[in-house]
C-alpha cells in the first residue's frame, strides 16, 4: 500500500542516517588520531552490520516457523522482522574475527564511532515522525499532530546520550590508552543508555532488559579487568598528541 511504501522509505532513510553518522565519526576521529585506519574500521563495521542483519533475519524466520530453505526470498524482507539478539551476536562475532590481528586496538577505535552511528540512527526518528514515547508534561515534550497529549522525545534522548558518550570515549582513548578499555566501556554505555530510555518507550511488552543489564555487567567487568591488569603490569603507554 502507499502508506506501507512510505514507511519503508522513511525507515531506509533512518538507517542511512545511522550509516552516515558512523562514517562521519570515523572520518572525524581519523583526522584527530592518525593511528586509526579509517578504511579498515569502516570495512569491518559494514561487513559486521550486513552479516548481523542477515543472521538476525534468519533467526527471526526460524522462530516464526518459516523455513529459510523453502522460502529463501523472505531473507530479503528485513522489515518483516529481525531478531535483535541473533543480529547482535553475529555482528560481534564477525567484528571479532575481522579484527582478530589486533582485536583490542581495533575495537577501541571502532567503538566510539559505532555509538555515534547508533546515535544517528536514533536521531533519524525526526525523518519518520517516530521520536515520541510515553506521556510527559516536561517543557520540551511535544505532541503528535492532532493530539493534545505531549510525550517524551525518547529517541532524541537516546541520540544525545549516545553521542555524548561516544565523544567522551574517544577523548578517553586519546588520554588513557589502555587496550580494550574503551570498547568495554562502550558496551556498558550502550546497555545503560538503552536501559535508561526503555521505560519511556511505549510498548505492549517489556523490552529485553536482561540483555541491556548483561551488556552493562560484562562491559564494566572487562573494563575493571583491563585497568587492573594494566596497573599490575606497570604499563605506561604514551597517548598520541591531542589535535
Amino acid at each position: 500500500t502507499p502508506r506501507s511504501n512510505r514507511r519503508q522509505r522513511q525507515m531506509c532513510i533512518r538507517d542511512s542516517v545511522g550509516v552516515a553518522a558512523l562514517y562521519s565519526a570515523l572520518w572525524w576521529m581519523g583526522r584527530r588520531d592518525t593511528s586509526l585506519c579509517v578504511r579498515d574500521l569502516w570495512e569491518i563495521a559494514i561487513t559486521a552490520g550486513v552479516i548481523g542483519l542477515a543472521a538476525g533475519r534468519l533467526v527471526a524466520m526460524v522462530r516464526g516457523g518459516v523455513n529459510p530453505l523453502a522460502h529463501p526470498g523472505d531473507l530479503l524482507l528485513v522489515r518483516a522482522g529481525v531478531d535483535t539478539v541473533g543480529a547482535t551476536t553475529a555482528a560481534l562475532v564477525t567484528t571479532a574475527w575481522l579484527a582478530r590481528a589486533d582485536l583490542r586496538e581495533q575495537l577501541d577505535g571502532l567503538a566510539p564511532a559505532a555509538l555515534f552511528g547508533v546515535a544517528g540512527w536514533h536521531a533519524g526518528c525526526l525523518l519518520r515522525d517516530a521520536c515520541l514515547g510515553t506521556p510527559s508534561e516536561l517543557p520540551w515534550a511535544w505532541a503528535q499532530p492532532g493530539s493534545d497529549i505531549t510525550r517524551h522525545p525518547v529517541e532524541i534522548y537516546a541520540a544525545i546520550l549516545l553521542g555524548v558518550i561516544a565523544w567522551l570515549l574517544f577523548r578517553l582513548r586519546l588520554r588513557y590508552p589502555a587496550p580494550g578499555l574503551v570498547a568495554a566501556l562502550a558496551l556498558a554505555a550502550a546497555g545503560a543508555a538503552r536501559l535508561i530510555t526503555e521505560p519511556m518507550r511505549p510498548s505492549l511488552f517489556g523490552g529485553p532488559v536482561w540483555w541491556y543489564a548483561a551488556a552493562i555487567g560484562i562491559g564494566l567487568a572487562v573494563a575493571a579487568w583491563t585497568m587492573i591488569t594494566r596497573a599490575s603490569s606497570g604499563t605506561t603507554d604514551e597517548a598520541p598528541p591531542l589535535q
